[in-house]
């Protein structure tokens, strides 16, 4: 009997905390949509680690609030102890890729070794960080790549786009042009570009803001140009997921 009556209460108590919960969360709802017409739709509120502090997700933007609404942080919150920035993991879970829904067939491919670990790339050939990027890439063993031309930089990101993938060898091209600077072939006549548009979507899509932009097999997204060392523990990382 002891054993049930303590299930019970701690049932109760957790009963009690979630009907708790929810009501925070309608007053919080409440009250910013009547103070701010003017925020988008919100999506869910939870609590945070921080006693008292809410989150309000919209989208893939994260705000936090008090328990009645009263105030907005927009920032990050860092654990102190654990030396994290548990905003940043938390956009990382909200901006994750499923890697096996990307559309492989629009991006350019390069098999290094056996191929047998996978990512992919968001690059445009005007950025400065792809080039150096590209170049640390060649030091990576045993790995498919898979290179999104996400042309964002400008038009002449997108002229350069359009002549790299519809030349013979797209992805020679493009690293004939990142590594040694050799310009693309001008391009002839009509070519299906179609597979650009589509990636500059994709990246809208999951909030690509900047390049290079990486994505490896367990959906983990990296942005910026980071070392062939880091792309190595991210690749092992990933692998073990």
């Amino acid at each position: 009997m002891p054993h049930r009556l303590a299930r019970l209460v701690a049932a109760v108590l957790l009963g009690a905390a979630a009907l708790a919960a929810v009501a925070q969360e309608a007053v919080i709802r409440k009250n910013l949509a009547e103070r701010l017409p003017q925020l988008p739709k919100i999506d869910e509120v939870s609590k945070t680690p921080v006693p008292g502090l809410w989150e309000v997700r919209i989208g893939t933007d994260v705000l936090y609030t008090d328990e009645r609404g009263d105030y907005i942080v927009q920032g990050s919150i860092f654990d102190t102890r654990s030396r994290t920035n548990l905003t940043e993991e938390r956009l990382n879970k909200l901006t994750a890729i499923d890697f096996a829904s990307l559309p492989l067939k629009d991006a350019m491919v390069v098999v290094q070794g056996s191929g047998a670990r996978k990512m992919a790339v968001f690059a445009d050939p005007n950025c400065g960080f792809c080039k150096r990027f590209e170049r640390d890439l060649l030091n990576v063993k045993d790995v498919t790549i898979y290179t999104f031309l996400y042309p964002i930089l400008g038009p002449d990101s997108n002229e350069k786009s359009r002549a790299i993938w519809c030349s013979k060898d797209p992805m020679k091209t493009w690293r004939d042009w990142m590594v040694d600077g050799v310009a693309p072939p001008k391009l002839m006549g009509k070519c299906d570009d179609a597979a650009i548009t589509r990636n500059v979507a994709l990246g809208q899509k999951h909030r690509v803001q900047g390049t290079p932009a990486i994505v490896y097999e367990d959906g983990t997204r990296v942005p910026g140009a980071v070392s062939a060392a880091e792309i190595e523990k991210q690749l092992a990382r990933a692998g073990r997921s």
